[in-house]
């Protein structure tokens, strides 16, 4: 009898469906952030979208917040709020890359500006309320752009490294080197010194770094199928990704260019499409050459303790069939 019951609970617990995780994405719009924050708003069952906060990083905060609320309303989700953050890094000057997302960091598809309000409270003083209010262990946060709202709220709040269940950004970069300097990535490199205080933080750590995101070409085909959908959202990504691929192609003789940040959603929704190895990975702060670089011990060449999951490799199709299904449900 025993036995029985305890092959009942186990079949009832098989069987019940694993809740949405809780996360609050992090991001400076930028058409890759835009598709990245609509797959996960479209798949309510793997993410629960807690908040989306803005920080400057593609293009100034003011752009970044509109642009946040501009891919909300897209997606017929004016109910999640969003916050402005930081509006610089926390001890340089800002670097933009309008050269990449055109002036207004969306540019491709036109879209009305925003209806949906801007929520009044800081972005870092949500991140640190929302990990206080929450059991600790149960919030993801989803880093897009550069780590500046995250860092801040850290070291305002050191007490909260303590409550994040897992950071995954998308960020960095090893065999691929750099795409912003020959040695750094963007996102790193508009803010190493909150990179820095991320990586040394303790909390779990899953990177997707240019060695992934290079891999995930948005082709003419897959273009082709995002507007073979025929929905109003799959038509604007597919305006977005028409216009800042001629950047990425150009500068790299691809077929496509790189669609980075939907990298990070797509791991919360399908993370078996991602192999990669639990490295240490550490943030050049001081070097005029290296500066924002990445240094990830893929080879375990030092004695330095893993602190990241570095991802290596993607599942290309697979990844662009999960993004075309899910954006087609908008």
């Amino acid at each position: 009898m025993d036995i029985r019951r305890a092959l009942s609970h186990f079949s009832e617990n098989r069987s019940r469906p694993i809740p949405p995780r809780d996360i609050i994405i992090d991001t400076d719009p930028g058409q890759d952030d835009a598709a990245a924050i609509l797959l996960a708003l479209a798949s309510p069952e793997e993410i629960n979208v807690l908040g989306i906060t803005a920080v400057a990083g593609n293009v100034p905060l003011p752009l970044t917040s509109k642009n946040t609320r501009i891919v909300c309303e897209l997606a017929g989700k004016v109910d999640v709020p969003v916050y402005a953050g930081c509006a610089s890094p926390m001890t340089r000057d800002l670097v933009t890359a309008e050269h990449v997302h055109g002036k207004t960091g969306l540019d491709g598809p036109v879209l009305p500006d925003p209806i949906m309000p801007l929520q009044d409270t800081h972005a870092v003083d949500f991140i640190i309320e929302t990990l206080r209010s929450r059991p600790t262990g149960t919030v993801a946060l989803c880093p897009l752009g550069p780590l500046t709202n995250i860092a801040t709220a850290l070291k305002r709040a050191p007490d909260i490294a303590g409550h994040v269940q897992e950071i995954v950004l998308m960020g960095g970069a090893y065999f691929e080197v750099g795409n912003i300097t020959p040695a750094a990535e963007f996102n790193i490199y508009v803010d190493p010194e909150a990179a820095d205080i991320v990586f040394k933080s303790g909390i779990k750590i899953t990177v997707m770094p240019l060695d992934v995101t290079h891999k995930v070409l948005v082709t003419p085909t897959r273009i082709k199928a995002l507007r073979d959908t025929q929905t109003k959202v799959c038509s604007a990504m597919a305006d977005m990704v028409d216009f800042f691929e001629r950047f990425d192609t150009d500068k790299y003789g691809s077929n496509g260019a790189p669609l980075h940040d939907p990298c990070v959603t797509a791991y919360l929704i399908q993370p078996d499409l991602f192999t990669g190895r639990h490295i240490n990975v550490e943030i050049e702060t001081q070097s005029d050459l290296t500066l924002g670089m990445t240094v990830a011990d893929w080879w375990g060449v030092t004695d330095r303790a893993p602190n990241a999951m570095f991802m290596g490799d993607v599942d290309a199709q697979g990844f662009f069939d999960l993004l075309t299904e899910r954006l087609a449900r908008l």
